[in-house]
């Protein structure tokens, strides 16, 4: 009984340091973006494709790699998917050219990606139940943090080393000593599987994940439904729809025919599941969220660029908390009361930001409240309702659950940025309609000179037609104005309407995270009974 807690003990803190290292890659990189892409002297365009070939890469290897863990073993796998990870990041650090790094990063996501589902996998299969929800939580609440501290962690360590390679580089120590303890302390667990690997199956899943992903990363916020139709996205779709409506026909026969196919066409049919995988998207939607807390806080805030990833740590911190507490909920009160308490405080946490935040204490509460309802959902609750009642699969299951969460987390984004490109594009508008009020307002605090009110009775006819200007122009009248307070004046107004415009665009990106926190909650509320007649049967 010992040896067999010391052994789960052990797999849970190797796969907590895994699901870490691997989640922290993905944010990593994005402090380091602009030093690799002046390195290999390819655009900014170009550079992106570092962060969406590893995003291709997680996709597409979670379904894989929870199918083959469920078969061949999940210690077998975590080495694998460890060391495949340890090698791509040696290989992106030492990258003699921009065509080399990306291989190298789709090697290294490849590693990554499986990582989160074999831990999960793991806690489902071999944990009694009334302990899986703390474990899960650990889990979602480590995958979560990296996440969110991910750019930050990425500037430290491009300070202190002034070179990008030892944000990859330090990844190769930690994966060979996760290699060496998984070989030595995880106990093998797998489930017993019928006939031979789905490689039809694995490969039309691949190309079909690959197509709809491509498309999404395509997207375009501002234009979302004309950018539908361009040639980048809608054929990539719909290709990618395609072989998946082929695959789930070819899988169901093959299941029919008693083998062993790679997608769960089985827990298709299930309304329970179905309503969990909805829960999935919607929760990586909801997570998506917070890629946009630093360029809110120095936009709307006025906190410096270069502090403004730092004040993502309250969330994240309250995301650990979160999760943790989704965990402690699933133990004792079971995975529908956690999902519908995530989607009310997640809610709760997003509407704060459009309806009340003005000042940073403001917004470090309404983070930690938005963190909390985030965290629940992160590790536990939906992964034990993908996999209840089942006796094998459940890394498949798990996979699934995953995949649809990675789609949710890219298609959002696009979404969100299109709220706030539109909300600069009002700044001509705000200049009209609102500038000289604002003008008005921080005159009469300034008290003004006379020499200054002098000065600003000669430009005053350049604001008279209600702001006609763009930004530039307007900056353009702002540089020539002689007297430096009337200038501070002008300037701290000019800032105050483009502040304004940045607040309406993330008003309407966070009533949108509120509103999916909201779905959340009502998917929550009816699965239950649902959920209670399948527990029945």
């Amino acid at each position: 009984m010992t040896n067999s807690k010391s052994s789960a003990t052990w797999a849970i803190t190797l796969f907590a340091i895994g699901v870490f290292m691997a989640a922290l890659d993905n944010g990593i990189i994005s402090a380091a973006l602009t030093t690799i892409n002046n390195s290999f002297d390819v655009s900014a365009n170009w550079g992106a494709w570092g962060v969406t070939i590893y995003t291709l890469g997680l996709a597409i290897s979670v379904p894989i790699v929870g199918k083959l863990s469920d078969r061949y073993g999940r210690k077998k796998l975590f080495i694998f998917e460890i060391a495949l990870f340890g090698l791509g990041s040696l290989l992106v650090a030492l990258s003699p050219n921009f065509t080399f790094y990306l291989i190298a990063r789709f090697i290294q996501a490849m590693g990554g990606g499986g990582i989160f589902i074999i831990g999960t996998s793991y806690v489902v299969s071999t944990l009694p139940q009334e302990k899986q929800g703390k474990a899960l939580g650990m889990l979602g609440g480590m995958n979560g943090i990296a996440a969110v501290l991910g750019p930050n962690i990425g500037s430290v360590i491009l300070d202190l080393t002034g070179s990008w390679h030892w944000l990859f580089l330090i990844n190769v120590p930690i994966a060979v000593v996760l290699v060496i303890l998984g070989i030595t302390k995880l106990e093998e667990t797998k489930d017993p599987t019928p006939g031979k690997l789905d490689m039809t199956g694995t490969v039309l899943l691949s190309i079909a994940i690959l197509g709809i992903m491509y498309g999404l990363t395509n997207i375009e916020g501002v234009n979302f439904f004309r950018s539908l139709l361009e040639p980048t996205v809608y054929p990539f779709i719909l290709a990618g729809v395609a072989i998946l409506i082929v695959l789930y026909f070819y899988e169901t026969r093959l299941e029919r025919n008693g083998g062993d196919p790679i997608l769960p066409v089985s827990l298709m049919r299930q309304p329970t599941y179905l309503l969990t995988l909805m829960l999935g998207l919607l929760s990586g939607a909801m997570l998506a969220g917070m890629i946009f807390i630093p360029a809110f806080t120095e936009q709307v805030l006025g906190i410096k660029s270069e502090h403004s990833g730092y004040w993502m740590t309250p969330l994240a911190l309250a995301a650990g908390i979160g999760a943790g507490l989704g965990g402690d909920l699933v133990d004792k009160k079971g995975p529908i009361v956690a999902v519908v308490f995530s989607g009310l405080i997640g809610a709760i946490g997003f509407f704060l930001f459009p309806g009340w935040v003005d000042v940073k204490w403001q917004f470090i509460i309404a983070s930690i409240v938005a963190g909390i309802g985030m965290g629940v959902l992160l590790g536990a609750p939906l992964n034990i309702l993908a996999t209840e009642k089942l006796q094998a699969n459940k890394g498949t299951a798990l996979a699934s659950l995953s995949l649809i969460r990675t789609i949710g987390m890219t298609l959002a984004p696009t979404i969100y940025a299109g709220f706030i490109a539109r909300g600069f594009n009002e700044l001509p508008n705000l200049f009209k309609t609102d500038f000289q009020s604002i003008l008005q307002t921080n005159i009469e605090e300034a008290n003004l000179s006379q020499a200054a009110n002098a000065e600003l009775a000669q430009i005053g006819s350049q604001f008279a037609g209600g702001g006609e200007f763009s930004q530039e122009q307007m900056m353009g009248v702002v540089q020539n104005i002689q007297d430096p307070t009337l200038k501070e004046v002008v300037l701290r107004s000019v800032n105050d309407v483009t502040q304004l415009a940045a607040q309406n665009g993330y008003s309407g990106l966070f009533t949108s995270a509120a509103i999916i926190a909201l779905c959340i909650l009502v998917i929550g509320l009816i699965l239950n009974p649902i959920r209670k007649k399948s527990l029945q049967e």
